[in-house]
């Protein structure tokens, strides 16, 4: 095994990207979609067995406050063996300094706090159609139910809608 990491997107092989992503059930995208995805991605890793890419990750960032990371795949043989870890400490390597966010499966929430990762409280999601896939990830446990309040937002007034509108109301309409 000869693995190595790459942070650049010069000479990748877009199929095997879009391999990796599909056999990890995490895209079908072509491979030429993939390409585009991680050209428009401002810091990415590729891992490589020799020649072959094993593994990819990418994020987006505004390159100095904000990033999140997507796309974190790695075939199936090379996991449990720190390769994970050390592609995603090479990607916020090129984040350093931004508060980064990222979406993760539910059974990897342990790798990502060993890391450094807390969980976030208020973390919302919009998706807009893929209906199938939204019930697989709800399925999956990506989401909370529906209108999920923790035990501390039940009964407080401003989630029972937007506090201004109950304002407005109390004072007659006249804010």
């Amino acid at each position: 095994m000869e693995i190595w990491y790459k942070t650049t997107l010069g000479e990748v092989d877009w199929q095997e990207v879009a391999d990796v992503l599909r056999r990890s059930g995490l895209s079908d995208h072509t491979a030429e979609e993939q390409k585009k995805a991680f050209s428009n991605s401002g810091a990415v890793v590729f891992v490589y067995d020799g020649r072959k890419i094993v593994g990819v990750a990418r994020a987006l960032t505004d390159g100095l406050f904000q990033a999140a990371i997507y796309n974190v795949a790695l075939e199936e043989a090379y996991q449990g063996r720190g390769i994970g870890r050390k592609m995603i400490l090479k990607l916020l390597e090129q984040l350093k300094g931004q508060n980064v966010i990222l979406y993760t499966h539910p059974q990897t929430v342990l790798l990502y706090e060993k890391l450094g990762f807390r969980r976030a409280k208020t973390a919302m999601e919009y998706f807009e159609g893929a209906g199938d896939h939204l019930q697989w990830m709800e399925d999956e446990g990506f989401f909370l139910p529906k209108d999920y309040r923790f035990e501390e937002e039940i009964g407080r007034a401003d989630m029972q809608g937007p506090a201004w509108k109950k304002e407005r109301q109390e004072n007659g309409g006249t804010n």
